[in-house]
């Protein structure tokens, strides 16, 4: 396995978690029912996150 087929198998892997990580982040906030705004936009820069990373795999997995 070369080094950027393992890069891009970690990126998945992280990109995965924080896609996850996001709407739970905003689920956990509306059952608090705290009525904040930041968690939700953490909520969408996580997942924002998450997508930047599958495509960057995605992109480095097709060049080799």
């Amino acid at each position: 396995m070369n080094p950027a087929s393992r890069r891009a198998s970690k990126n998945r892997m992280l990109g995965n978690v924080v896609l996850v990580a996001g709407p739970l982040v905003s689920a956990i906030t509306l059952s608090t029912d705290t009525g904040a705004t930041e968690p939700h936009i953490l909520a969408g820069f996580l997942v924002a996150t998450g997508i930047g990373l599958r495509i960057e795999a995605a992109i480095t997995e097709s060049r080799t």
